[in-house]
This record gives structure tokens, sequence and C-alpha cells, in this order.
């Protein structure tokens, strides 16, 4: 009785990206079931197995010592501010980008991050049925963070057509930065956290695959990833340091305006119907939790966490679950939290917009445009993801 209604939900996952997507024709469905078999293995092998736990838990320590770095010359321009605790997000969580610029930079100009872009990029590839710069992307994605991502394919963005543009940022709005993997260990148990990093990697391309469906010929792909750097090793040092910056300016701006409106709809939307637009779209998103496998009993509480993950952010959100773990049941506490990891919320919008801004001014008025769609997309890639993992549950 557990598998009928997620096998529902499945369904209707697939058939509402069917109902967005651009081109029902070109969709190609031979790989987007083999991506969907792949997150039901995944999904079994990581929550019955510790190889994934250790894998994840690997790499997190690793970007968790390059933030410790970050927070070092944090620390020497900002002195006591940073260590009083006052403007922590930005401190914590935007400047770092910088240093993450840099060692980026120094990936380029060496020419290894286009070494592992090519070898990723065809490995997946002749999975998803994708090109190898998206594919590389959603890897980088995951590994770097959506915002300094965009940092990676800088050379190429300008000339990017907009249905790739678009998969570049679906795959940065469905997965989440290695650099935060930490914290969320801390607010969620780590075994749901490292299953939904790799089913949204997979969930990411699946939908994009219906909802932005295109074929990319083999020398379009290849230019695009191609790398002529012509700058001395310190003139890229700094071309990085000051991209880096630029981007944790303008994401830290397109945040505080995204965040302050989200806020200011919730009062309207209280003093007009007596109910916050987050609680009101917990009624909507309690049929999507119960899709997913979430009992009826625990649905209306499970659609106001979805909700609240939607309208701010998933730390938000994992507060708010943590708030009621006790009420719930196991099952649902873990398809939540699968459904939780990921940057699938409205503020993403600004965010992707804002880095693509500091780097390409065309491009970030691109985005703006399909917006609402990106974040369509990666709400099913979540839903999607959380319905696998309800089969193994």
């Amino acid at each position: 009785m557990n598998f009928i209604i997620p096998i529902a939900g499945l369904f209707i996952v697939i058939g509402l990206a069917l109902l967005g997507s651009n081109g029902r024709k070109q969709v190609k469905y031979k790989p987007i079931i083999v991506m969907i078999a792949l997150q039901f293995l995944l999904a079994f092998l990581l929550l019955h197995t510790k190889f994934g736990f250790i894998f994840v838990s690997a790499i997190s320590k690793s970007f968790e010592k390059l933030l410790a770095f970050a927070a070092e010359g944090i620390n020497f321009v900002f002195g006591n501010l940073a260590n009083e605790g006052q403007m922590s997000f930005f401190l914590g969580v935007l400047l770092p980008i910088v240093f993450i610029s840099v060692l980026i930079g120094i990936l380029r100009h060496f020419k290894i991050l286009p070494i592992i872009m090519k070898a990723i990029g065809f490995v997946l590839s002749k999975i998803n049925g994708m090109g190898k710069l998206e594919s590389y992307n959603a890897v980088a994605s995951a590994i770097v963070g959506q915002n300094e991502v965009f940092i990676t394919v800088k050379k190429q963005l300008g000339s990017l057509p907009e249905h790739r543009l678009y998969t570049l940022c679906a795959s940065a709005m469905s997965t989440v930065s290695m650099s935060i993997v930490g914290a969320y260990m801390t607010m969620i148990e780590p075994k749901y956290v490292v299953t939904a990093l790799f089913l949204n990697l997979f969930g990411g391309f699946i939908i994009a695959s219906i909802v932005n469906p295109y074929t990319v010929n083999e020398e379009e792909d290849l230019l695009e990833i191609q790398t002529n750097e012509k700058q001395s090793f310190f003139e890229m040092l700094v071309e990085y340091i000051m991209d880096g910056f630029k981007v944790a300016v303008v994401v830290g701006a397109m945040l505080l305006g995204f965040v302050a409106l989200i806020a200011a709809v919730n009062s309207l939307f209280g003093m007009i119907f007596g109910w916050t637009f987050q609680e009101m779209l917990g009624f909507v998103f309690a049929p999507f939790a119960i899709l997913m496998g979430i009992p009826f009993a625990e649905a209306m509480t499970a659609g106001s966490i979805m909700a609240t993950k939607l309208v701010t952010n998933e730390f938000v959100a994992m507060i708010e679950l943590g708030k009621v773990v006790s009420e719930l049941s196991p099952r649902t506490v873990g398809i939540l939290s699968v459904f939780l990891v990921s940057f699938a919320n409205f503020s993403s919008i600004g965010i992707i917009a804002g880095a693509v801004k500091g780097l390409n001014e065309k491009q970030s008025n691109v985005v703006a445009r399909f917006g609402l769609k990106l974040l369509f997309g990666a709400t099913l890639v979540s839903l999607l993801s959380g319905v696998v993992v309800s089969f193994v549950l």
C-alpha cells in the first residue's frame, strides 16, 4: 500500500514536467528511464550502506577546511566585526566566495579544471543525453555551489544560448554547495543529506531533459568547454579575486531585496486573509506531501514546512522541521529531509540572477525572464527525490 501513492506521485511529477515542457516531442525518454532507475539504486545503496556517507563527509570536511582558510582573511580584514558575529551571513557565507573564486582561477589557469570538466562531462553525458558542459556544471554546482559555479564557466557565459543557460541555472538551483553540507548535517540526519545530493544530481538532469529538451551537437559542445588563457598567473589572481568579490556583493544585494519582499507579502496576506502567504501555500503543498508518500495525518504539517522552504530557504525550513520532528513519523522525517536539501526557493532566483549579473549583464536579464520556470523545475526535482526515497523508507 505504501508504494501505490508514490508510484502515482512519480507519474504526476513527470506529467507536470511535461506540462511545462518547451518541446514535448523532443523529449528523450530512454536516458530519463535509465536515470530514474539509477536514482532508485542510489537511494537504496545510500540509505543502507555507509559508503555514500563516508564519501560525501570526506568532501564536506575538505570544503570546511577551505572555509576556515577563507575565515583567516575575513578576520584579518574585518577584525572585531567578524569576531562579534555581526553580519554573519555576509561574512561567513558570501565573502568566502572570493577565496573559492581564487581556487577556481588557479585550477583553470593550470588547465586542471578543463580536464575534469571534459572527463566528468564525457561520462555523465553518455547517461543523460545532454552536453558535456551541462553535465560538468551539475557536478560543479554540487561542489562549489550555485554562486561560485558560474565563475567556472564565466568565459562561456556570454555566448550560451537561452536553452543551455536555463539548464545550467536549473542545476545550480537543484543542488547544494558542498561547503554547507556540514551545516545541513547538524540539522537533519547526515544519511538523508548524502542521499539528496546524489538524487538531486540525476533529478536535475531528468527534469531539465523534460522541461527544456534540446540536442547539442559535438562541435558546439567542444567549443563551449575550450579555454585559452593567456594571462600571467598574477593577472589571473587579480581577475578572479575581483570576480569573486563582485559576485558576493551582487548576490548579497539581490538576496536582501527578495527576502524583504517575501516578508512584506507574508505581512500583507496576514492582514487581508488572516494567514500568511507561507501558511496558505501549506494547503497547496499538502497534496504533494501525500504524493511523496507522507501519511495523510501529517500532510498539512509537511506541506507547511515545504512551503517554508519555497518562500524563505532550506535553513529556515530545517529549523521548522526540527521543532516538530518528535511529532512526525520517521518515514515523514526522512522524506521531508531529502526534499529540503536543495536551493529551490524564491530567493534563489535572485541569487542566481545576481551571480550571473556580476559576470554578464546581458545574460542576467535572460535568467530573470525564466526565473519562475527555474523554480518550477527545481521544485519538481525536490519532489522527485522525495518520491524516490519514499520507496526505500
